[in-house]
């Protein structure tokens, strides 16, 4: 398949986040208030946020959900995924994080600056950095 081709064919539109459905409420205030997005779409179970770039987020209760775990604790459940957001100002950053319903990991990787690396959790426990930028 040419590679132009491929680049037509998907594109990516932006990402979902599952949450248990007494966490739903909370998470999209979450990345409303964190990351200034816009919820453009709210059902029972399911919204859709755009950020100020133009990044969609979406989030998804749902019954089965099991936080994952930051450290991880294998054979356990671990994170899977994270997100990477730069910040301009790490301490004004992190404060907007727990004013915004989510908090600071209690485990920082031991070999990172915290002041150019720090893991947050949002309310449901995914976990995310924040980036010196």
């Amino acid at each position: 398949m040419e590679q132009e081709h491929a680049d037509k064919l998907i594109e990516f539109g932006g990402v979902c986040i599952d949450c248990g459905p007494d966490q739903f409420e909370n998470v999209v205030a979450f990345y409303v208030a964190a990351l200034g997005a816009e919820v453009v779409h709210h059902e029972k179970k399911w919204a859709s946020l755009c950020d100020p770039r133009g990044t969609f987020i979406n989030v998804q209760a749902q019954d089965w959900y099991v936080p994952p775990v930051w450290p991880e604790h294998l054979p356990g459940q671990t994170k899977m995924i994270h997100f990477e957001c730069g910040v301009s100002d790490m301490e004004a950053a992190a404060a907007l994080v727990v004013q915004s319903g989510g908090m600071v990991a209690p485990y920082q990787p031991y070999d990172r600056d915290p002041s150019q690396l720090l893991v947050a959790l949002d309310p449901a426990g995914h976990p995310f950095c924040l980036l010196a930028s």
